[in-house]
């Protein structure tokens, strides 16, 4: 018989401690963003468009982790509530590019600052120079597994 492969030690495990870390922070940024009647989707998506202004709804999709359709549910809420603008028609090709309006950009406002705190008091025990290094290395594991056959994200 053949032996049992060895199993993950998920207190060392480095995937099993960033999918935790990845569940508190997202908890965490759900808590402060509730108030002001945002999702972590929402404020991404805002975030996004602040960054980038014209982003298509697949562009959008694809930087805030969810399907093109969500994202268009997303989107036509967030332009009847008035925080996004979309042409009624596509300047060219079919994607249409979205803008945050100035209520858009006030709500981004409130909700960076929370998110800020929230990330802050995630690092709140490292040094600054542990902050940098911890951005580094997080930064490091996104390329190895970007740059792998099969890494592609559908």
């Amino acid at each position: 018989m053949g032996q049992a492969a060895p199993q993950i030690e998920l207190a060392t495990s480095v995937g099993y401690l960033l999918k935790e870390a990845s569940s508190a922070l997202r908890s965490a940024m759900e808590a402060v963003l509730r108030p002001l009647g945002m999702s972590v989707t929402h404020y991404s998506c805002l975030e996004l468009l602040a960054q980038r202004p014209g982003l298509s709804n697949s562009e959008l999709a694809r930087g805030a982790f969810v399907t093109r359709q969500s994202m268009n549910v997303l989107l036509q809420s967030l332009e009847r509530d008035g925080l996004v603008t979309r042409p009624e028609s596509p300047p060219s090709g079919r994607a249409l590019p979205t803008e945050l309006t100035a209520a858009g950009r006030r709500q981004l406002s409130a909700a960076s600052a929370a998110v800020r705190g929230v990330e802050d008091r995630m690092k709140s025990g490292m040094t600054p120079e542990e902050q940098a290094q911890f951005r580094l290395l997080l930064a490091s594991c996104v390329s190895a597994l970007g740059s792998q056959p099969g890494a592609e994200i559908a």
